[in-house]
């Protein structure tokens, strides 16, 4: 891109900008000519030492090198461009190799690599809240669209609330007591089977909601077995001693609820009223969300005006109903649920030959590690703990997901349409180990249950170098940002973590430039590096206006590869932008 572009101001007046090309940074010229000949040219054998070297790929071999050059080659091959030789890249063929969709910041080769033969609850769980759901809590269409798109990112839990249809004959999908078009619980079902396992490989977990009769019990029942089949894993009646592993439930469905209970049309009694004034706090988000509300937040539990329909769904109840459930909708849950009579502390019992799942609210989790911090991380040691958003979240936003992982809680749900700051933190989280969904936990969440993360030392840290941007001159209306000139662009990189590693840094802004260069340099100490994520942001100033949205990415820091790396941006709903990236490069000192 080069040239001059005009924009118009008013009707008589033109402004004119000059339009540069991408340059290769300082920093990369200099890499170049240290690893070149005195010909200009980067060899084969060259471009393996940078990569070992530089790029710290220690197995990086001459065929490797040469599929570089060979790449490079072949994207320019169209438009007559002399960026290669015989004997190597020359300069910009260097940059565009470093540019390029091969030098991602995470290894593509590197796919499934933790060990998958753990207990489901060594593992955090790719979790959706209310899947079925395409926009928010109170009013839009139920739909088996969101759980198909949700399915293709790699998430593993889906989350169904099925209730008896008008009629009572039949079972819908809805979220209950509330607007919501319905959608037929079969047609959620055969969408499940059919994309299930598009993604990932690893097994997919259906949470069922109940609110059925004994004879829809049956009548589910009967949908799942001849939906799934040989698909399904069904252990029986009676609760898991120890949860099986992912590797040996591949390509498998399991089924998890709480034990069948009658279908009390009195609970619809205990929905409490909503205030206006909660439905108008909860759409004061930016257009691409919030900053992330720290841990500190305070809260009130249980507080009236909350939405709240799981609040009661593992209750005491559970225990009173056993006699009206249906014996072969039973015998397909194989990942019990249940709270019990008693408070938290009677929640959070770990049984020795028992497994079983509890879900907690944002609220109610924040309540439990507040005073229960060691029996949260032991309960999930072996049993599954899901949290879910709170029911005042009408718009379908969503919380920090941090504090369910820094406490080794496996599902933490999320509102897959509730795009925002929070659910690209759990898009960065699950980009690791290959996408599968299924990411294994630390160790110290394994082993200890003494997690304290106040005071501990610094153990690696992250130096980041924000080099350049472009692609939003292909991707954007050129008046996209500015009626009257080119953007203003600045980038906001940071770390989401454990409270102590937490940042967001800010480059300085450049005007009227497509093709920022800021060749700043960050460093980010990191006391909890496995649960480290890497934030990256861009967005154009707007002094009259609420600056403007121009791409975002999150990466897991413990899969970050060091070296000059292109980083590609994504859009607020997670698509990643065709032509927008950064140049950055990462090194852990």
């Amino acid at each position: 891109m080069s040239g001059k572009q005009t924009y118009r101001v008013c009707f008589c007046f033109q402004r004119r900008f000059r339009m540069a090309a991408a340059e290769a940074p300082n920093d990369v010229k200099a890499i170049f000519f240290k690893y070149t000949a005195a010909n200009g040219f980067m060899s084969v054998e060259q471009l393996r030492r940078f990569m070992v070297e530089v790029q710290k790929e220690e197995n990086a071999t001459l065929e490797d090198a040469q599929a570089h050059i060979d790449g490079v080659s072949h994207l320019h091959e169209l438009k007559h461009l002399t960026l290669f030789h015989r004997r190597g890249l020359n300069l910009e063929g260097f940059f565009e190799y470093l540019f390029g969709d091969a030098n991602p910041p995470l290894n593509p080769k590197l796919r499934v690599h933790h060990d998958m033969n753990a207990p489901l609850s060594h593992y955090f769980i790719y979790t959706g809240h209310n899947s079925y759901l395409t926009g928010n809590q109170l009013s839009s269409d139920c739909s088996d669209i969101p759980i198909i798109n949700a399915l293709h990112r790699g998430v593993r839990v889906i989350e169904l609330d099925i209730w008896p249809n008008s009629t009572k004959d039949n079972v819908e999908v809805l979220h209950g007591r509330t607007l919501t078009t319905p959608v037929k619980l079969i047609r959620c079902l055969r969408s499940i089977k059919e994309h299930a396992f598009v993604a990932s490989e690893y097994p997919v977990v259906i949470t069922l909601e109940d609110h059925l009769t004994p004879h829809l019990q049956s009548k589910t029942a009967e949908m799942i077995t001849k939906t799934f089949g040989g698909m399904l894993y069904s252990p029986g009646s009676e609760c898991l001693s120890e949860f099986p592993s992912p590797e040996s439930l591949k390509r498998r469905i399991i089924i998890s609820t709480k034990p069948p209970k009658e279908y009390l049309q009195a609970k619809d009694a205990k929905i409490q009223e909503t205030s206006s004034k909660k439905r108008k706090d909860a759409s004061k988000q930016e257009p691409w969300g919030n900053e992330i509300q720290s841990f500190g937040t305070k809260t009130n539990v249980n507080k009236v005006g909350c939405l709240d329909t799981e609040s009661n769904e593992e209750g005491e109840e559970d225990f009173k109903l056993d006699q009206y459930e249906a014996p072969e909708y039973r015998r397909l849950i194989a990942i019990h649920a249940g709270k019990g009579r008693g408070g938290m502390q009677d929640w959070l019992r770990v049984e020795p030959n028992k497994v079983r799942r509890l879900s907690l609210s944002e609220q109610e989790l924040e309540k439990a590690i507040a005073t229960y911090t060691q029996d949260v991380v032991r309960f999930t040691q072996r049993n599954l703990l899901r949290v879910y958003p709170k029911g005042i979240r009408f718009d379908s936003s969503n919380y920090n997901p941090l504090l369910g992982w820094m406490h080794g809680a496996q599902m933490v749900a999320l509102n897959m349409q509730g795009y925002g700051r929070a659910l690209w933190l759990m898009h960065g989280m699950f980009r690791a180990n290959g996408g599968c969904g299924y990411v294994k936990k630390p160790e110290f969440l394994l082993k200890n249950t003494d997690v304290i993360y106040d005071s501990l030392p610094v153990r690696m840290t992250l130096k980041v170098t924000v080099y350049m941007g472009e692609g939003w001159f292909y991707d954007f209306n050129h008046t996209y940002f500015d009626n009257y000139s080119p953007p203003d662009f600045y980038a906001r990189v940071g770390i989401a973590g454990v409270p102590a590693d937490v940042v967001i840094k800010k480059t300085k802004t450049l005007d009227d430039n497509w093709i920022p260069n800021w060749d700043e340099v960050f460093l980010f100490p990191l006391t909890v590096p496995e649960l480290a994520l890497l934030r990256v942001e861009v967005h154009e100033h707007d002094t009259s206006e609420k600056d403007d949205f121009a791409g975002q990415t999150c990466l897991p820091v413990s899969e970050l590869r060091q070296g000059i790396r292109a980083v590609p941006l994504h859009t607020r709903k997670g698509e990643r932008y065709k032509s927008v990236r950064l140049l950055m490069q990462f090194e852990f000192i």
